[in-house]
């Protein structure tokens, strides 16, 4: 006689199939999850104070840029006024001396340079 069974269509034979319960120790199984719990939320910690960080880095810059933004915003108020602020004319006069400067070492070397092709 067949102890097989028809259920749903389907012929199932007695037996065990699939997984096996395993036995498996329950301290050691609540201890690694213990441990897992622990690395998670060291992890987590760890994931929170880089972001503290980039956050008030972030502010940091943020307030910086304010800031400058304001310093170019009282800049403008005054050129409308027809004043030049202090900054900017030490800007301009400074790119002036950087532009003679470079153009004075562009000749120098220009100098150099025939002096070395003609030593050849």
């Amino acid at each position: 006689m067949d102890d097989s069974k028809v259920v749903g269509g389907k012929v199932k034979k007695p037996g065990k199939r699939g997984r096996k319960p395993a036995k498996i120790d329950l301290k050691a199984k609540l201890e690694r999850s213990r441990q897992s719990a622990r690395e998670c939320r060291a992890r987590k910690k760890l994931r929170y104070q880089y972001l503290e960080e980039l956050v008030s880095s972030r502010e940091r810059a943020i307030c910086a840029l304010r800031e400058e933004l304001e310093m170019y915003k009282q800049w403008c108020m005054a050129m409308d006024q027809g004043k030049i602020p202090s900054e900017i004319k030490a800007l301009l006069t400074g790119e002036e001396q950087s532009k003679s400067q470079q153009n004075s070492n562009r000749h120098m070397k220009a100098g150099k340079t025939e002096a070395n092709s003609n030593s050849w």
